[in-house]
């Protein structure tokens, strides 16, 4: 399949994947590579001093609104985030 469909205008790649997570990582930064490009950052803005509020009171927590929590924390820890 791949011999007959690998053509110029939409080419396969093979992913190394013995390290999940540096073949997503691979992955992530050759997709980002074929995007063109080009750098929009905004000029830099003045900003005024900021105003004192006073005695501010967090409003009760069955007033806000919450993103759903879709991946709990189980407790355990991954051996392959942990940083050095």
């Amino acid at each position: 399949m791949l011999a007959r469909t690998n053509i110029p205008e939409a080419p396969w790649f093979t992913v190394e994947a013995n390290d999940k997570r540096r073949a997503r990582l691979n992955c992530i930064r050759h997709i980002l590579s074929k995007v063109p490009y080009e750098d929009m950052t905004p000029e830099p803005i003045e900003l005024p001093p900021r105003k004192s509020v006073g005695d501010y009171k967090r409003p009760p927590l069955n007033e806000q609104f919450f993103v759903p929590n879709a991946y709990p924390c189980t407790g355990r820890i991954d051996p392959g985030l942990t940083r050095n």
